[in-house]
């Protein structure tokens, strides 16, 4: 009997022992903060001196690259795979979540008994199955859809003391947004602080639209080579709060064993004036590179990418300048810390951790693909093939964007002249490298559905930015919604629980206690259509039905005097 209670103390202790020596894991995203928008990457005018520090002191990719807008950025993030082929490759229209089967990073290091927790901005889906505590995540503070101010965002959030969502429930936070989120931040790292832990910490700054607390923005304002000196502003807050953050880890002993990661998650968006997505800046500092936010060439997808863990030697300051991507982040931080990946996640990335360890000065990745999938200019859905796409190389970059063109990066890093004339066996090439990722992405391009009748969720709110439509985007933030636009478009629902459902049609969310403005209503779905008057006076329209389990689609119509429709933006769809 003491041998056996000598022995489980023993395993414990050991455990113990294994748990503290496991590196914890803090990765920061900014939202379209480009590489050009920092001081350490040659900016003269943007002050970032904590994120400077952070560069001198880390191990840098000096060629990584995102794609060009956020979703599919942080699908990628998440699960090691190619944007496509999550499922997760828009903003809005119902393609902002992953599929069921993907798993993210976040399961991955809750099941090797790390705590996670996610702070600020998601933007993979806003109901169940794939809100981030559905994903892995134990710990969260986020907002809704991709931009505080957006459709499905709390009604009335303007960035200062607005309401989240702490694991599942709304509640009210005092102070400018990305104050809280690295508030919250550094309260999960006190909390965890004897455990191993993985934050993931997406900002929505400096995404629009451009508020800040006047006293950031002021050393830029008046500046005639500052295109947006609220945009400079919101960097300088974000770098502010990184320095509290390192001094809080510092402070608590953890600095020496935590892989700190700082990205973002696409080209500027306002750290210049632009003559269109692909040209260089007219005012502004781009790194010398042509595009931004959106666009296929380097300025939309090439970012940032700095890396530090004292303890695992990874310190000092030294750039990497191999191409390396956002799929690759789930592998290597798995290797690093030690964790197996299982088989059923099957990365398209590889880890990095050679590079960063430079025990192999070959390693290089033969080529990687960025598909903007349905284009920047038509956004026609599903995409065609090659249609917004770059193939890249360490030498070469294939672009199709309006039309086909060939760069050699290396020669000519500002993609100003095309040689795709000169060299028809590098094209021929490059385009053969694209097939096999077509074909793995192109039959993942399929409608992704979110759950009714889910117990994770109950009722279920739905919002206007996940139609699924064919082109363009639907109403997406609260302007377009106050405009009551006369549109509608099918949510694409999966009913997990055959039963009653009362369906609530509002063209403003519940929590802006407004009247439906509209005469007649009517909603189709699993085959039936009901309609019925609307009550002058109504914050809501009522309809109850009966709903077979499986696939199904939601279309809502909301008729004014003349008989025109728009949908309802905001639906409530509750299990009985």
């Amino acid at each position: 009997m003491i041998r056996v209670y000598i022995t489980v103390i023993t395993l414990m202790l050991a455990g113990s022992s294994f748990a503290a020596d496991r590196p914890n894991v803090v990765f920061i995203m900014t939202d379209d903060q480009g590489y050009g928008d920092l001081g350490c990457h040659g900016n003269p005018i943007v002050k970032t001196p904590n994120l400077d520090a952070l560069y001198r002191e880390s191990i840098r990719f000096t060629d990584f690259h995102v794609s060009p807008f956020c979703t599919p950025t942080r699908a990628a993030l998440m699960t090691g795979n190619n944007p496509g082929f999550t499922g997760a490759y828009r903003t809005s229209s119902g393609r902002t979540m992953m599929h069921r089967d993907e798993k993210t990073i976040a399961n991955l290091f809750a099941d090797n008994g790390y705590a996670t927790g996610m702070v600020g901005k998601w933007h993979l889906g806003d109901n169940a199955p794939h809100r981030p505590q559905d994903r892995g995540f134990q710990d969260v503070v986020w907002h809704r859809c991709g931009g505080v101010g957006q459709a499905s965002d709390y009604w009335g959030n303007d960035y200062f003391d607005d309401t989240y969502e702490r694991n599942g429930k709304f509640e009210k936070f005092e102070g400018y947004c990305t104050d809280v989120w690295f508030q919250e931040g550094m309260r999960f790292i006190e909390e965890n602080k004897d455990k191993p832990f993985f934050l993931y910490l997406p900002t929505n700054a400096p995404h629009g639209p451009y508020l800040v607390p006047d006293k950031w923005a002021k050393p830029y304002v008046g500046n005639k080579n500052v295109a947006n000196a609220n945009f400079f502003g919101m960097i300088a807050n974000i770098d502010y709060n990184m320095g509290l953050l390192r001094e809080q880890l510092t402070k608590l002993g953890l600095a020496e064993n935590t892989i700190l990661i700082f990205m973002t998650d696409n080209g500027t968006a306002a750290g210049g004036k632009f003559n269109g997505l692909d040209s260089e800046p007219l005012v502004g500092y781009n790194a010398g590179m042509r595009g931004k936010k959106s666009s296929v060439y380097d300025g939309g997808h090439r970012v940032p990418f700095f890396i530090h863990w004292p303890k695992g030697g990874l310190s000092g300051g030294r750039g990497i300048p191999v191409i390396a991507a956002h799929i690759d982040v789930l592998p290597t931080l798995a290797e690093l810390c030690d964790i197996a990946v299982p088989d059923d996640y099957k990365p398209d990335g590889v880890s990095l951790k050679p590079l960063l360890y430079e025990s192999d000065a070959s390693w290089a990745r033969d080529h990687h693909v960025i598909q903007y999938h349905g284009g920047a200019g038509a956004r026609t859905l599903p995409s065609k093939p090659f249609e917004y796409t770059v193939v890249m190389t360490e030498r070469w970059r294939l672009v199709n964007s309006n039309q086909q063109s060939l760069y050699d990066i290396q020669a000519d890093p500002a993609q100003k002249q095309d040689i795709a004339d000169k060299h028809p066996e590098v094209v021929a090439r490059l385009r053969a490298h694209y097939q096999p990722f077509w074909e793995t992405v192109s039959p993942r391009l399929t409608p992704v559905r979110i759950d009714v009748g889910n117990p994770a969720e109950n009722p279920t709110v739905l919002c206007s930015q996940d139609w699924y439509m064919p082109t363009g985007n639907p109403p997406w933030n609260f302007g377009s919604i106050r405009r009551l636009p006369k549109v509608t478009g099918p949510w694409m629902l999966q009913v997990q629980k055959a039963g009653r459902y009362r369906i609530t049609l509002r063209q403003f969310p519940q929590e802006a206690d407004k009247p439906v403005v509209a005469e007649r209503a009517k909603i189709e779905i699993a085959g039936q259509t009901v309609e019925q008057p609307v009550e002058a006076g109504s914050k809501g329209v009522v309809f109850e039905i009966d709903l077979p389990t499986g696939p199904t689609e939601l279309v809502t119509y909301l008729y004014d005097r003349k008989g025109n429709a728009g949908g309802a933006y905001f639906t409530e769809v509750e299990a009985l």
